[in-house]
């Protein structure tokens, strides 16, 4: 059996277990690796050189940092103080567009819309608004939010890497100026067109919210913060600070291994 055949057998076998999801995403993709390596499509090195990826890494790390704001409760505190000065539906929908953007891309578009879904759920019982009118901007915000950082969502990571592989230079904001726009724009539709569109339905027994970790300590939560703050400031002024000269230094001696 030829190597294309066997690679393309593979891809069908990695597409339809996505699909059906009956084997752990992660799992199928350590299976279609593993399996590459030991017909002998892949080499060990091509195999894993993709776990020791710098922005693999990095995407690791935040998942840590962004955990952390989500147990210690300060990601729906986040959320709440934001959303609890809207007064009408209008203003309460753009401002769950806007902090769950914000949080979408510095931490993980799909762990930000499952922490804010019972917020927005709480909210909604609360103000008397349809859960459904606002758990769908939420949504939308979410996958708007992902393209602002390398981190929001997971295609983009996968760009990253193929850009560096080529020896193209790669930034942490490098999704910003095309997400920040489509993002406004998707605030202004959804302010002046996609209201008129949003679902109403009637609400049926209410759900038990999951517990927010709202009793940690509140220093946790000032340190989770902080934390945040200070990986975004490093990301940012990761030039100055001469951590993207590490960073391609360390490719460099990777490649040169090869």
């Amino acid at each position: 059996m030829s190597e294309s055949t066997i690679t393309i057998l593979f891809l069908i076998f990695a597409i339809v277990s996505f699909v059906l999801e009956k084997i752990p995403l992660g799992l199928t993709a350590t299976i279609v690796a593993i399996g590459l390596n030991v017909t002998g499509v892949l080499d060990v090195t091509t195999t894993f050189k993709g776990y020791v990826n710098s922005n693999v890494i990095l995407c690791v790390g935040m998942f840590v940092v962004g955990q952390a704001l989500f147990e210690t409760g300060m990601a729906n505190k986040i959320g709440g103080v934001v959303t609890k000065f809207a007064r009408t539906e209008r203003i309460l929908i753009v401002a769950i567009m806007v902090i769950v953007d914000v949080m979408s891309g510095f931490l993980s578009n799909t762990g930000t819309a499952a922490v804010l879904i019972p917020v927005v759920c709480g909210i909604a019982d609360e103000s008397g608004y349809s859960r459904s009118r606002l758990l769908m901007p939420l949504v939308f915000a979410a996958a708007l939010g992902g393209n602002l950082s390398i981190i929001g969502a997971p295609g983009n990571l996968m760009g990253v890497s193929a850009l560096q592989e080529l020896g193209l230079k790669t930034s942490f904001f490098m999704y910003a100026p095309i997400g920040i726009p489509m993002l406004i724009a998707g605030i202004i539709y959804f302010v002046f067109i996609g209201y008129h569109f949003l679902p109403d339905c009637a609400p049926g027994e209410r759900v038990e919210h999951k517990s927010d970790f709202s009793d940690a300590p509140k220093w946790k939560q000032v340190v989770s913060l902080v934390v945040l703050i200070l990986v975004i400031l490093a990301m940012i002024f990761e030039e100055q600070l001469g951590i993207g000269n590490c960073l391609r230094f360390h490719r460099r001696r990777t490649y040169d291994r090869r």
